[in-house]
């Protein structure tokens, strides 16, 4: 059985269209200038390098810039050697691929650090542009590789305290306006939106009961006038402005620009045919989801449909 949803497929292609592949980051760490230099023109076509002459530099450097996929250290340094530049590393980028070079035997360390998983490799000085070379791409892969399980397991978890929050918010909320307050903030914090609005329809017209989550301190509901709410209802398909200022229908609509929104993504509620209300996600940059985030808004919403259901009989 096929379960493909033709206009998340669409707006799949939309939203992937934005997005630019970037070069991963990588540190490479070394008191001497020459070297240093020799290992910015070695990676730098492949990777968006940084360079540092110290391990007190590179820890500096890594405090601004964030986590990146490898780092290159020289062993012996001043002030620190690169093994115990590297053991800093570990508790914030437990991800990082680690490569030391040394020019000279200093077993105990390299063993304590490479045994303890602090090292992926360590590469003898002067080496081989080419060996290192291949190290690094095959550590950059395995880095990859380890993102990709720690964000399937993030997702993961996100979805199953999304479902949980919409279940949840049915049975233990004491009015509808609370039921929809819960699951919009559940729903903007999992899909990190600016702003979120959940908010009922009634013939086929946003009505006056709807909760809202925002990073800041208010969210102006403007969906009543909005023509991707209007589009959504009507045809009670998902609707999405991935460039609000790019799409000539919508970036001369007043509320766009008094907001700042840059993407809006309206999803229809619907039980048996009938829109029972709209969920409106809401960004302040360009947005960019992945097709599993679109197929978990739309079953998302058939939850919340039930959800609703539920709170109305209730109530």
């Amino acid at each position: 059985m096929d379960y493909a949803i033709p206009e998340l497929d669409t707006i799949s292609r939309q939203l992937m269209s934005l997005e630019r592949p970037k070069k991963a980051k990588m540190l490479v760490v070394d008191d001497e200038p020459d070297n240093l230099d020799l290992l910015y023109r070695t990676f730098r076509r492949d990777f968006q390098v940084l360079k540092a002459e110290s391990g007190v530099r590179a820890l500096e450097l890594l405090a601004s810039e964030g986590e990146v996929a490898v780092i290159i250290s020289d062993q012996r340094m001043p002030e620190m050697k690169g093994t115990e530049f590297l053991s800093r590393t570990v508790p914030q980028f437990p991800d990082t691929m680690r490569i030391i070079l040394t020019g000279f035997t200093d077993v105990e360390d390299l063993v304590e650090a490479i045994n303890s998983g602090q090292v992926y490799k360590y590469i003898t000085k002067p080496w081989d542009p080419s060996e290192l070379k291949t190290v690094v791409q095959r550590a950059a892969e395995t880095y990859e590789i380890l993102k990709q399980r720690t964000e399937e397991l993030r997702r993961s978890q996100a979805q199953t305290a999304l479902l949980s929050a919409i279940v949840q918010s049915a049975q233990e909320t004491t009015s509808i306006e609370a039921c929809l307050e819960q699951i919009a903030a559940a729903f903007g914090k999992n899909f990190i939106a600016d702003g979120c609005i959940l908010q009922q329809v009634e013939n086929s017209t946003p009505a006056a009961t709807f909760g809202s989550y925002s990073t800041s301190e208010h969210v102006e509901n403007w969906l009543a006038e909005d023509p991707l709410t209007r589009e959504a209802i009507s045809t009670q398909k998902m609707q999405v402005a991935v460039n609000v200022p790019a799409d000539i229908t919508l970036s001369g609509v007043e509320h766009y620009a008094n907001s700042g929104i840059q993407a809006h993504l309206i999803v229809p509620v619907t039980y048996r045919n009938e829109v029972l209300a709209v969920l409106s996600l809401q960004w302040k940059q360009p947005c960019s989801l992945r097709e599993d985030e679109l197929m978990l808004l739309h079953l998302s919403a058939q939850q919340v449909a039930l959800a609703l259901t539920c709170s109305r009989r209730k109530h």
